[in-house]
């Protein structure tokens, strides 16, 4: 049976770590705790769908080989019926694997060995993504000296507002919409252009470019607007 949550922290938000790697579930049982977080772990993919219906995790720490059921196929499972946050923890570097567990519904990937701190990092933008939609619907967005008026579409940098096209501000609406998380190149095109639209990636350099160009202070090195090479991108917030 998988051990229980930690009592003495009964509010802190509660993550579930899926892997059959006894060796990494011991490591991230001795680390996050320690940053305010109590856990509950499965070694297989039905715990896993056990423990997401039974226990409603803040966030699943999901691997994608389980002996079981392959790891993107319980990212379907539960999408089929919860909106919790899914970080894949895998040791699959194919971009194949990341896009096809992004599309099947997972909210970040993280390629191990990983960092601690690139870690934590990640499951706050995916637990603070999820309060803000779980809220009142989100009217501002800001990050850094960028800020997005949605109920009014203006877009400023600083104190200047930046005209953008509608189909640049489509695009930058959905990146914030699912601000944090990488968002596909077949998602963006799909929702932005049309399912017609999946296989023309040369429009999102394009659009891309265009977007860095008016919102960056340098579009070489891009503080909000990341790429996630044969991924995606990601709107950054942090």
């Amino acid at each position: 049976m998988p051990p229980p949550a930690d009592p003495e922290q009964p509010n802190a938000p509660l993550l579930l770590v899926v892997d059959d790697e006894p060796q990494l579930r011991r490591f991230l049982r001795a680390t996050l705790p320690t940053h305010g977080y109590r856990l509950v772990e499965a070694a297989t993919a039905a715990e896993a769908l056990a423990e997401t219906a039974a226990r409603a995790p803040d966030l699943v720490l999901l691997d994608l080989g389980l002996p079981d059921l392959d790891g993107v196929e319980v990212t379907r499972r539960i999408r089929e019926w919860s909106a919790v946050p899914i970080i894949v923890l895998s040791a699959r570097e194919q971009e194949r694997d990341k896009v096809e567990a992004l599309d099947a519904g997972a909210d970040d990937y993280l390629t191990k060995p990983f960092g601690t701190g690139e870690l934590l990092a990640r499951i706050r933008v995916a637990l603070r993504h999820a309060g803000d939609a779980a809220g009142a619907e989100q009217h501002v967005f800001q990050a850094g000296a960028l800020k997005v008026d949605l109920g009014a579409r203006r877009v400023f940098v600083g104190a200047t507002e930046v005209r953008l096209t509608r189909t640049e501000y489509r695009l930058l609406a959905l990146l914030i919409k699912h601000a944090g998380k990488v968002v596909t190149q077949r998602q963006l095109l799909k929702e932005v252009w049309g399912p017609n639209a999946v296989e023309h990636t040369h429009y999102l350099r394009v659009y891309m470019a265009q977007l860095r160009h008016k919102l960056e202070a340098d579009p070489a090195r891009p503080r909000y607007l990341l790429t996630e090479t044969g991924i995606g991108y990601r709107l950054q917030t942090e």
